[in-house]
């Protein structure tokens, strides 16, 4: 566990800054708010482009059953660094991003019983506001901003991705 919290760390003085208000955050006892996957669906296809000093993937699957599923891959120098997978899913009129880390060799991060996990806050257009992570899309191309935390330390990493065909 020790090495992934390196990695983090590592990834967070890597990482892009962003303004804060490109990151919102649910205060406590704050409900999340309403929405559905139909609203997201601009999210579908395959996007690439640079975020945390690397290259990086994301491909987001057509909403079935009450939610969306998807995958990211950063490499660096081409080579394969870590993956998640993730599931967008509507739940009690909202929405909840819930993903899990992975290694080259797809050893977890998280233990099988846990995930990282963004509440809704708003959709607006074709952005969507999670609790510290937002993700906006505009034409062909798909911003993405993820509060990384290190420690007490924190910082907001920017993926600026293309469009792509698979």
């Amino acid at each position: 566990m020790k090495k992934h919290h390196f990695i983090l760390s590592f990834l967070c003085i890597l990482c892009f800054a962003a303004n804060a208000q490109e990151v919102k955050r649910l205060e406590d006892g704050q409900s999340p708010g309403k929405g559905n996957l139909s609203q997201v669906s601009w999210l579908e296809g395959f996007w690439s482009g640079p975020g945390l000093g690397g290259d990086c993937e994301e491909v987001w699957l057509p909403a079935r059953d009450g939610q969306m599923m998807g995958t990211f891959r950063f490499f660096d120098q081409g080579k394969l660094i870590f993956s998640e997978l993730f599931f967008l899913s509507e739940e009690n009129e909202s929405m909840t991003l819930k993903l899990k880390h992975f290694s080259a060799d797809l050893t977890a991060w998280e233990d099988k019983d846990e995930w990282v996990e963004f509440r809704l806050i708003e959709i607006e257009d074709q952005t969507i506001w999670l609790d510290g992570l937002t993700m906006k899309r505009e034409g062909d191309n798909l911003t993405v901003w993820v509060e990384l935390e290190s420690g007490d330390q924190s910082s907001v990493a920017a993926f600026e991705y293309t469009r792509r065909d698979f």
